[in-house]
């Protein structure tokens, strides 16, 4: 089923087919690439497609015309012989109507795939069936309809691990579950690191804000993923990284003393640990330091956690 750019079937939809397909015993797939799509579709083959249903020469011609409207490239006019404009509000609509082709051709053959936009994915049960169709469905595409396939990354897999709309799958007892791929991941944590850089010179409530806004947007496109494990530990890491800032924050070795004392450490401790020369880093990770910052007073102090905001989507 394709899904994208239509009412009603978003990528989470997309997503939850394709875990579907795998459940039902397709764990081979044709992850299938299209060679610059947008920049490579056919004009005359679209306008062919597009006069089957639309009876109204005006309308088609008008479309006709808008396909070759062309573009400027710093400043110079440029001619648009094929291709349907990036950015442009009909291209999705154009992109689905050509597509559309392809997704009447699965159809016939009987292949469960999912296609969201130009990002298609076609199952089969047993690899050796999963290249055939590889083949073929490449000459159709190149001989059909006018497209070029990507023949070093069309690649035939097992489904554990393939990327999908930034997701990957893995089967686990006979059962689909949906994780996060790892370079989104790497990225997010990438991203956490920005955010809390004890260099950045932001407050408070600002650091508070940013990290606030992120971690509630990453675990909302997120949420579908199986990822509990991965996102505890990585709260214990972030904690860390804003106990570090909160350290750097408190600057002379006499607010930091003041500041343990406040926070229940007892003076002598205080002092120690006050007048240390270790790292930001090192302190941040301190038994000490755990103590007088612990989780529950940043959880009061309003930092969000990435466990936190995903239990918001599933609630125990």
């Amino acid at each position: 089923m394709s899904y994208g750019f239509r009412p009603r079937r978003g990528c989470y939809d997309a997503l939850l087919g394709a875990q579907k397909i795998i459940n039902d015993g397709y764990i081979y797939v044709i992850d299938l690439d299209l060679e610059r799509f947008l920049d490579t579709v056919s004009h005359s083959k679209l306008i062919e497609i597009l006069s089957r249903t639309i009876k109204d020469g005006r309308v088609v011609s008008l479309i006709h015309k808008y396909l070759r409207s062309g573009v400027m490239n710093k400043g110079l006019f440029e001619a648009s012989e094929e291709g349907t404009p990036q950015g442009g509000p009909l291209s999705p609509l154009l992109s689905n109507i050509m597509l559309g082709e392809l997704d009447k051709e699965l159809e016939r053959r009987g292949l469960p795939f999912v296609r969201y936009a130009d990002d298609s994915m076609i199952f089969c049960k047993f690899k050796r069936a999963a290249r055939g169709v590889k083949e073929s469905i490449t000459r159709f595409i190149e001989e059909t309809l006018y497209l070029k396939v990507n023949k070093e990354k069309t690649v035939v897999s097992y489904v554990r691990g393939v990327k999908y709309l930034r997701y990957s799958f893995y089967v686990m007892k006979g059962k689909c579950q949906l994780t996060v791929y790892p370079k989104s991941k790497s990225k997010m944590k990438s991203r956490l690191k920005e955010l809390t850089n004890r260099s950045n010179g932001w407050g408070y409530v600002k650091r508070k804000q940013k990290l606030k806004e992120y971690i509630g947007g990453w675990i909302g496109y997120y949420h579908l993923a199986d990822m509990r494990r991965f996102l505890l530990d990585t709260d214990e890491w972030l904690r860390r990284r804003i106990r570090m800032c909160i350290w750097k924050a408190w600057k002379k070795p006499k607010t930091k003393v003041a500041n343990l004392i406040k926070c229940g450490i007892e003076k002598s401790k205080a002092c120690e640990w006050g007048n240390t020369r270790k790292g930001y880093w090192r302190i941040a990770d301190s038994p000490i330091l755990k103590v007088a910052i612990n989780n529950d007073s940043l959880r009061k102090a309003g930092y969000s956690t990435l466990m936190g905001s995903y239990l918001e989507w599933h609630p125990k």
